[in-house]
């Protein structure tokens, strides 16, 4: 078993910047895929962000130029530091691992951008 732990979020003004963290632990080698997923009230999670074992990277086209997802394969850890964030940014963040061929989910980190 692998377990996520995600930290970072938090309420944040409009145009500021947070920084996510997700941490895998438990039988965690050869992480493949790590990403970042975020779910809006009465919206579908959707894909924000991933980046594999090698360092290529995906970015969904609404944080582009925004977000930047980068990972430590010796840490087993996955970040996501957005910037210039927006009120339509408010979500639930969650991280997601591939590890083989199964998928691990955190348990989400709420980011909040609000006046």
């Amino acid at each position: 078993q692998v377990q996520l732990v995600e930290s970072g979020g938090g309420l944040v003004q409009p145009g500021g910047s947070l920084r996510l963290f997700c941490a895998a632990s438990g039988n965690a080698r050869s992480i493949n895929s790590m990403g970042w997923y975020r779910q809006a009230p009465g919206k579908q999670r959707e894909l924000v962000a991933r980046i594999t074992r090698g360092g290529s990277t995906l970015y969904a086209d609404f944080v582009k130029d925004r977000f930047t997802i980068s990972r430590d394969n010796a840490k087993n850890t996955v970040y996501l530091q957005m910037n210039s964030l927006k009120p339509e940014d408010t979500a639930v963040f969650y991280c997601k691992m591939v590890v083989v061929l199964n998928d691990y989910w955190g348990q989400g980190t709420q980011v909040t951008v609000s006046s």
